[in-house]
């Protein structure tokens, strides 16, 4: 498929099956955008209603962000493509969020480090040369990931696996000093999803507008920030 970035933006969003990934795609869609998202296995998800409804707006690509050799197949099957953004909209929970750090297993560190932190960079790595020199690399994390503003605790292992991965793009992006490419962190605030939870301060339709068009005004400007919904920078 030719480059379509050269008729209307285009966006590479990894992780688009659902939640906030789905409503994003939906949003950049409703916006003008093209969408390349990622969905993790072959079965039918909410993109693919999305991509019937709007045809020829949206293709669909299958990743799992924790399998090297998958994303390495998917940059080859992108190679000659260029995005106006690279949105990485991947994470997970450990099976019980209320324990403490002594109390977690090994495998559920493990795993939860893999996909929150180690799995994105990842793409970030290997996908960014496909993006425009001044094209958009942004990653969603969380505001949990603030270590200024953890005086709550709990949530323990999930605000670390975030906190690593906001400290990873920070390695990331000081090796892309001097360059015109827009970073993001993203903390789309406490949204009722399936990871999220029931208690969620906000809905998905208070949160995923606001994301776009942060992710949008950014686009002006180079560097890294770690911002919020509404465009307010969260404390490191």
């Amino acid at each position: 498929m030719p480059n379509v970035s050269t008729i209307t933006p285009t966006v590479l969003l990894i992780g688009a099956s659902r939640g906030l990934g789905h409503a994003m795609a939906a949003e950049f869609v409703k916006k003008g955008w093209h969408v390349v998202g990622t969905v993790r296995t072959g079965r039918r998800t909410q993109l693919h209603d999305l991509a019937d409804a709007f045809p020829g707006r949206v293709e669909i690509e299958t990743l799992d962000i924790t399998l090297r050799e998958q994303i390495r197949a998917l940059r080859e099957r992108l190679a000659g493509r260029r995005f106006d953004m690279l949105f990485v909209n991947a994470g997970t929970t450990n099976p019980d969020p209320t324990q403490t750090i002594g109390e977690v297993s090994t495998e559920d560190f493990v795993n939860l480090m893999i996909t929150n932190a180690l799995s994105p960079m990842r793409v970030v790595e290997s996908l960014s040369p496909l993006v425009a020199a001044e094209g958009l690399i942004g990653i969603m994390s969380s505001g949990q990931g603030s270590i200024a503003d953890n005086e709550t605790g709990q949530r323990e292992v999930y605000r670390g696996s975030k906190a690593a991965l906001n400290q990873f793009m920070r390695s990331f992006a000081a090796r892309q000093a001097g360059k015109p490419r827009p970073m993001v962190l993203m903390a789309p605030g406490w949204v009722r999803t399936e990871l999220g939870g029931p208690e969620g301060r906000l809905s998905i339709e208070e949160s995923v507008p606001g994301v776009v068009n942060v992710l949008l005004s950014k686009l002006d400007r180079p560097g890294l920030e770690y911002l919020d919904y509404r465009g307010r920078t969260v404390r490191w």
